[in-house]
């Protein structure tokens, strides 16, 4: 099992660098950040770039993978994200993740966007993947789409990773997981919204079976796709107690799932919770599922 660590940008620097130094540190093996204008989780909270954050998280640590949770055809172009991207991937040593996902409207509308539907929403989302795809893999790049354009756009000089970055996609629905499945590296799910957790973990041990669904069908080995689950997406925060972290991490990984994600404790509203808890689970529960998958 390996462990990732989201920190959302809300953080002015002084007080973020230590906070990615940490996570390195305690030994997680990726770190995450929110894309957003802005999150409807925290509407009023100060927020900042995701791009820039990640791009000095990667000047304050070494090895950690640093990731986007999620980025959205909301409101990036797949042109001018490929610019941060190389970036990234470049000034981390070829340590970036690009987490991709549908997103929701708020971002959108924030720039005047108008309203899509689910179908609409997918759509975007899937020429955005397959042009993001094309432009860090391919140079001269031209594309008219639905939603995205591009002529004769240079990627030049190309990711550190080969043969590109990779995606790790968001999926739930039948058709994402098939753009998981084509696209992605990785797959990432916070499963649906419901009241219990036995509800669930239910729901999602029948997600993973259609994702094992799509890999027949696809003809692709299910071991070339990891799998990664928001644990905090569920009726319980990951980090409320070492014995609940511990308990969620075992289920996880009896269903299948490679990565597990949590979140830094916050002081109040989403994700409250305690840092000296996170640093338990570190010392205490983390290394031991580390080794047993070795």
């Amino acid at each position: 099992m390996r462990f990732g660590l989201t920190i959302l940008p809300e953080h002015r620097w002084p007080e973020a660098a230590p906070m990615w130094r940490r996570a390195e540190d305690l030994g997680f093996d990726h770190a995450w950040t929110y894309d957003h204008l802005v999150w409807g989780g925290l509407q009023d909270s100060p927020w900042f770039g995701t791009t820039p954050t990640l791009t000095a998280a990667a000047m304050v640590t070494s090895t950690i993978r640093l990731g986007t949770f999620v980025t959205s055809p909301n409101y990036r172009h797949p042109v001018s994200f490929t610019r941060d991207l190389l970036a990234l991937d470049d000034i981390s040593g070829g340590r970036f993740i690009c987490g991709i996902g549908a997103g929701g409207d708020i971002d959108s509308s924030i720039l005047g966007g108008p309203p899509l539907s689910p179908t609409e929403r997918f759509e975007r989302l899937a020429e955005f993947t397959g042009l993001l795809d094309r432009l860090l893999t391919e140079d001269h790049v031209s594309h008219r789409g639905t939603h995205f354009s591009a002529v004769d756009a240079r990627t030049r000089p190309g990711p550190v990773q080969q043969p590109r970055i990779p995606f790790v996609l968001a999926a739930n629905g039948s058709r994402s997981l098939r753009l998981a499945v084509e696209y992605g590296a990785g797959w990432v799910t916070t499963g649906p919204k419901v009241e219990t957790l036995d509800e669930w973990w239910a729901a999602l041990l029948r997600l993973g079976g259609r994702l094992d669904e799509a890999l027949v069908t696809a003809g692709r080995d299910s071991s070339t796709l990891e799998r990664h689950l928001n644990l905090d997406s569920s009726p319980q925060f990951a980090l409320s107690s070492v014995g609940a972290f511990e308990e969620m991490v075992g289920r996880a990984g009896e269903l299948g799932f490679t990565d597990v994600i949590t979140h830094w404790p916050r002081p109040d509203g989403p994700y409250a919770g305690d840092v000296r808890v996170l640093e338990k689970v570190a010392s205490d529960v983390i290394p031991r599922f580390q080794t047993s998958q070795t």
